[in-house]
């Protein structure tokens, strides 16, 4: 019997894209064969892609494939139907904003998009299906075609460890949004993996993606991002305009409104989620990557189809 290789292990954004990815396979994707039994579709909900019928909508349906035009027509809810495909393609909506380098020096956001983004990729190829990826950084920065294979896989991972630029302005997931409406044609996965540090109005670009796509958001997230440590007098900088502060985090009335800060804002966030009617998934710095993705998989098993 093989040993549990524990938790996974933070990369180094220096490592080759070859060893990231057989770390990743030996540390996550092998536990996760244990965990799902190869399902990985589930992940995804498994809504096929191809349009196939018209039927009247039943409980429990699917609110984003309800027919509108032939429901005014008939004066009852109709939904569509589609054919489950054994070839999926996915698409994976990358932010590589500054923000993402906030975290611990072992394992920032940046690292923990990079380890998610390589595993998803892996487990979609294995299976003969396509992955596609734009990267973006307030303009997008690489848009990698789907195609299936290892080697798209090592080639994703070589683009997300190339250092990101410094952007100096606040970021706009807009921007990825509407680029992903323009380059995918044909109906696909789309996952979106940010910390959603970003100016408001990518709701409703969202929304309109979702109804074309199934859509799964990702948030990453960092523990000290709610709840500010006690570490004295401090410079802290604004990782999204490079703007600096220096702030005394000895005191508990400044980090009680810090965290009341952060707790309204994670509110709004999930608020605006909801309002483009997008399922939200976080994913911390602290987390094991296979316990995460099972967690998802097994959160996205219990919603209603």
């Amino acid at each position: 019997m093989s040993a549990d290789p524990g938790p996974t292990r933070s990369i180094a954004l220096s490592s080759t894209p070859e060893r990231v990815l057989r770390r990743l396979e030996w540390r996550v994707i092998r536990r996760l064969d244990g965990r799902l039994q190869g399902d990985y579709r589930t992940l995804f909900h498994g809504v096929g892609i191809d349009f196939a019928d018209l039927r009247e909508y039943e409980p429990g349906d699917d609110v984003r494939h309800i027919d509108w035009n032939v429901t005014a027509r008939m004066d009852s809810p109709f939904v569509r139907t589609y054919l489950e495909d054994r070839e999926l393609t996915a698409w994976l909506l990358l932010d590589r904003s500054p923000s993402m380098g906030f975290g611990p020096t072992d394992r920032s956001k940046e690292q923990v998009l990079i380890e998610l983004s390589t595993v998803l990729a892996r487990l979609m190829t294995r299976g003969g299906n396509r992955v596609g990826a734009i990267l973006y950084n307030n303009e997008v920065e690489r848009l990698i075609p789907p195609r299936t294979g290892r080697n798209q896989v090592l080639h994703l991972t070589r683009e997300l460890l190339r250092p990101a630029e410094p952007t100096g302005t606040a970021t706009a997931l807009t921007g990825l949004v509407e680029a992903a409406a323009r380059t995918i044609k044909r109906r696909s996965v789309v996952v979106l993996v940010s910390d959603f540090i970003s100016d408001p109005g990518w709701e409703r670009p969202l929304a309109l993606l979702g109804e074309h796509h199934e859509l799964v958001a990702i948030r990453l997230s960092d523990p000290s991002e709610l709840d500010l440590p006690d570490a004295g007098l401090i410079v802290i900088e604004d990782a999204e305009t490079g703007e600096l502060l220096s702030v005394d985090t000895s005191d508990p009335e400044f980090r009680r409104r810090f965290h009341e800060l952060a707790r309204r804002r994670q509110s709004e966030l999930e608020d605006a989620a909801r309002r483009a009617g997008v399922d939200l998934y976080e994913v911390s710095t602290e987390d094991d990557l296979a316990h995460a993705l099972v967690r998802i998989v097994e959160s996205r098993r219990r919603r209603p189809r």
